[in-house]
C-alpha cells in the first residue's frame, strides 16, 4: 500500500500567486482533485489531501498532517510567477536515489504530458520538503504571469494533463496497477464491476458515469456501508465520451473502457489510420 500526501498549494487568505485572472490557490487545488481522481484508479493506493477546498493551511500544518498520517511521498502541486515560462520542479538539497527517482519520474512524464518548456529539476531549501519525514516533491506547473503558460492554465483540459502528468510519474515510482475493470457485458454499455478494496459505491459512479441511486437500483444486495469486496456490480453506464489528452492511442482507449478498436473508429468516423488529436472528445463506450 502506498500512501500519497496531496498538498494543493496556499488557499484560503493566501491566494498564491495571481495573474491574467487566474489565482494559484484556486489552480492547485483544481489540479490536486484531479490527481487525486486518477489515484484512485490504481490499487494499494491510499490518498490524504492538506485540503480539498478554499482552506487556510499553515506550511506546519501541512507537514505534520503528513508526518503524522505516515505518508509514503508527499507532492505539493503550485503555480510559477516571476518573467519565466514552463515547467520545473524541487526537492530538498542532499536527498537519497529515493526521492531523486520519484523527481525523475514525475519530471519527465509532465513534460510529456504538457509539451511544458523544461525548465529543469532543481533542489531548494523549502519547508514542505524539509519538514516531511518522507520524499517530497514541489512542482512548479507553468507561469501564471506569463500569457502563453496563462492561457493554457485557464483550460480544465490542460489542468487535467498536468495532473495525469503527476500520477504517470507516480504510477512509474512505485509500479502501482490500474484496478481490474471487467468488459461490456453487452453492446449497449452494460457493465459488470467487481468491487475492489477501498471503493465505494459512490467512487464506482464516479467512474462509470452514472449515480449512487442507479447502482443501488440495479443491485438491490448492495449497500454503500457494507460493500463487500469481490461483489459483482451491475453498471449500466450508457455511451461514454473521453476527451483525447497528449499520448492518448485508439489501442489504450479500447483497452481502457473495453471497448474494441472497430467500434471506436466507427463511432467517430475515423480515418484507416486511427487518427485522433488532443482536445478531441471520442466516443469510447455504448
Amino acid at each position: 500500500m502506498v500512501k500519497i500526501y496531496i498538498d494543493p498549494g496556499h488557499g484560503g487568505i493566501d491566494p498564491g500567486a495571481v495573474g491574467n485572472s487566474l489565482y494559484e490557490k484556486i489552480l492547485t487545488l483544481k489540479m490536486a482533485l484531479k490527481i487525486k481522481e486518477y489515484l484512485e484508479e490504481y490499487d494499494d493506493v491510499q490518498i490524504k489531501m492538506s485540503r480539498t477546498g478554499d482552506q487556510t493551511r499553515s506550511l506546519t500544518y501541512r507537514t505534520d498532517d503528513a508526518n503524522a498520517w505516515g505518508a509514503d511521498v508527499y507532492v505539493s502541486p503550485h503555480i510559477n510567477a516571476g518573467g519565466g515560462v514552463g515547467y520545473e520542479d524541487f526537492v530538498y538539497p542532499g536527498v537519497g536515489q529515493t526521492t531523486l527517482a520519484i523527481q525523475d519520474a514525475i519530471h519527465s512524464e509532465v513534460i510529456k504530458a504538457t509539451g511544458f518548456n523544461d525548465r529543469g529539476q532543481k533542489q531548494k531549501n523549502l519547508h514542505v520538503l524539509r519538514e516531511s519525514h518522507m520524499p517530497a516533491i514541489l512542482t512548479e506547473n507553468g507561469f501564471i504571469d506569463n500569457s502563453g503558460d496563462a492561457a493554457k492554465l485557464k483550460k480544465d483540459s490542460f489542468l487535467n494533463q498536468i495532473a495525469q502528468g503527476h500520477v504517470n510519474g507516480l504510477v512509474k515510482a512505485y509500479g502501482l496497477k490500474k484496478k481490474a475493470v471487467s468488459k461490456p457485458s453487452t453492446p449497449s454499455g452494460s457493465l459488470v464491476h467487481t468491487v475492489v478494496k477501498g471503493e465505494t459505491l459512490w467512487s464506482i459512479s464516479q467512474k462509470y458515469g452514472t449515480t449512487v441511486a442507479n447502482l443501488k437500483k440495479l443491485n438491490p444486495g448492495a449497500k454503500e456501508d457494507a460493500l463487500k469486496i469481490g461483489f459483482k456490480l451491475n453498471i449500466t453506464a450508457g455511451a461514454k465520451y473521453h476527451k483525447v489528452v497528449k499520448g492518448d492511442t485508439v489501442s489504450a482507449l479500447a483497452k481502457k473502457y473495453g471497448s474494441t478498436l472497430k467500434q471506436i473508429r466507427d463511432w467517430n468516423k475515423l480515418d484507416t489510420k486511427y487518427t485522433i488529436y488532443v482536445g478531441q472528445n471520442l466516443k469510447v463506450l455504448g
